[in-house]
């Protein structure tokens, strides 16, 4: 398979638009009965006197569909080999059904691998907006990418020399 992103094509500070998602309420309520059964989750009812005031997504589902959008328009576009974790994942406001939803991803770091020359970390930070603007998601954490060509001894030397200082 051809790719055109690459772990050295991902420098930090680089943004990019995700794309755009929404969510019924249908889908809330089965996401909802099979994942988190909370009542402002499963009930137009219920959620009306919870303190949403309205049925809305589960945050695992928010997350959900920021990684639907991540895989559609980015990681298919690369060698992306998972990811070791997230460091922190916010949900920041509710996501009610029929809110449109766009994903910004924003590289913050790349590392060489010691033991994988062939392979990159990268760490980014997702931000999840509804359609007025307001931040709903945001999440950080580590991907593991194919280097287009492997660390050279010189840059496996450098990053000796960068952990023995630290």
């Amino acid at each position: 398979m051809a790719f055109s992103i690459y772990w050295e094509d991902m420098t930090p500070g680089s943004t990019r638009e995700l794309g755009t998602t929404s969510v019924t309420a249908e889908e809330i309520k089965e996401f909802a009965a099979k994942y988190d059964p909370q009542p402002f989750h499963l009930d137009e009812e219920a959620a009306k006197h919870s303190i949403f005031g309205s049925l809305c997504a589960s945050g695992w589902q928010t997350a959900g569909l920021a990684m639907r959008l991540t895989v559609d328009n980015m990681l298919k576009k690369t060698p992306s080999k998972g990811s070791p974790g997230l460091e922190s994942l916010k949900w920041l406001k509710p996501v009610y059904p029929g809110d449109q939803l766009t994903l910004r991803h924003t590289i913050l770091e790349q590392k060489a691998m010691r033991k994988r020359p062939d392979t990159g970390l990268v760490r980014s930070r997702w931000e999840m907006f509804n359609q007025d603007g307001a931040k709903v998601l945001e999440m950080e954490g580590w991907g593991m990418f194919g280097r287009r060509e492997p660390a050279t001894p010189a840059e496996l030397a450098q990053l000796d020399a960068q952990r023995a200082a630290s």
